[in-house]
């Protein structure tokens, strides 16, 4: 029987406080510094879900809708919402979150992430189960030929 895993078999994300360092002259985080931060997370992702070394093949669609500052806390989540064969596409969305909790969408970008194998060949991912509607909606928005794992 084939491995399967569940979204939240790899779901991540992490929280980053943006200090100097991370910004630019007018006190605004690097864009590049943040899709570094995106891209290690899509990479953790594609880990936990494919047990294997990954590589980023492509990023999709980046879209920076709003700075983050000197002092914002960044929290960034990462979750599998396609898997191809050797494939996966992580969805990574990024919050400026408040002190109060509340939190702002600043970025989201789609990574696609390549597994490979001890000799870095593109090797096999596990399929993906899904669970609920919303996760059966998602994956059928990405195009491509792969077949979801059957319960």
């Amino acid at each position: 029987m084939e491995k399967c895993k569940t979204i939240n078999d790899s779901k991540t994300e992490q929280v980053q406080i943006v200090i100097a360092e991370h910004t630019n002259g007018v006190g605004r985080l690097f864009g590049g510094r943040l899709i570094e931060w995106m891209d290690i997370i899509a990479a953790v992702v594609a880990r936990r879900h494919s047990e294997h070394e990954v590589t980023t093949a492509s990023i999709d669609k980046v879209n920076f809708s709003a700075p983050a500052k000197l002092n914002d806390t960044i929290v960034i989540s990462g979750k599998i919402v396609y898997v191809g064969n050797t494939s996966m596409n992580v969805s990574v969305t990024v919050y400026v979150e408040k002190l109060n909790g509340e939190q702002r969408l600043i970025n989201k970008a789609n990574f696609i992430m390549v597994a490979l194998d001890e000799n870095d060949k593109p090797c096999r991912v596990p399929r993906l189960q899904l669970n609920t509607d919303e996760e059966r909606s998602l994956f059928e928005s990405y195009e491509t030929k792969s077949i979801p794992c059957k319960k």
